[in-house]
């Protein structure tokens, strides 16, 4: 845990010295004490005290998948913003232990909404997912498509403008007909003879993979 340094006279003081057991009590209340009391850098000593021991713990808890480390950080930085709701001269070790308890807690019923969350929706999204891809166009589809794309754009210019006009602008067989100086029955004969045209090209690279200019 990130504890902001602070430089004052009592820094020595609130410093705890946990090395001998029979002060040891003594030495983390009065380390609490300071830290409820602003000397932030206190706490360091109670963490180092505990965090051997709280992650030892939590090891033991958890469950696959739980990150220890990241449980042990919340607890202490849950303790740390609770303190004034500790009771001095009562059992630290185990107000400590009940938040990493709750902490722990917490994880697991995260972790276990994830997974029903998935349980629940990945068989739909899968499901979703099959069907997009079943009612998309198939390889040969999509091959046939290609193949007309070339032999579109192998036609001259003066036979491209036709199925311009009638298939990207949607233009009217008479509004053809007055662009080209054509009857519309002739505009449509016009059309039938492209289409054949086309057909024949897709045809021929179908067979052959490659397909021939078109005039």
């Amino acid at each position: 845990m990130t504890v902001p340094k602070d430089t004052s006279d009592t820094r020595r003081q609130c410093a705890p010295d946990f090395d001998t057991e029979p002060a040891i009590n003594a030495e983390l209340e009065r380390a609490i004490a300071c830290a409820r009391g602003g000397e932030t850098s206190a706490y360091e000593g109670v963490v180092r005290h505990f965090e051997t021991r709280l992650r030892a713990w939590l090891a033991g808890q958890a469950p696959p998948g739980i990150d220890v480390d990241d449980i042990a950080q919340r607890t202490f930085v849950a303790a740390y913003s609770r303190l004034a709701d500790y009771a001095p001269g009562t059992r630290f070790e185990a107000w400590l232990f009940a938040i990493a308890r709750y902490q722990l807690k917490t994880e697991m019923t995260r972790l276990r909404r994830v997974a029903d969350y998935h349980a629940r929706y990945a068989p739909d999204l899968l499901q979703r997912e099959l069907e997009r891809r079943a009612s998309g166009p198939t390889e040969f589809e999509i091959e046939r498509l290609e193949s007309l794309k070339t032999c579109v754009n192998s036609l001259a210019d003066h036979l491209r403008r036709f199925i311009r006009w009638r298939y990207d602008e949607e233009i009217s067989l008479e509004e053809m007909a007055i662009r080209s100086g054509r009857s519309v029955a002739a505009v449509k004969k016009q059309l039938w003879q492209i289409r054949q045209r086309l057909q024949e090209c897709v045809e021929q690279r179908s067979v052959a993979g490659e397909g021939g200019e078109l005039g």
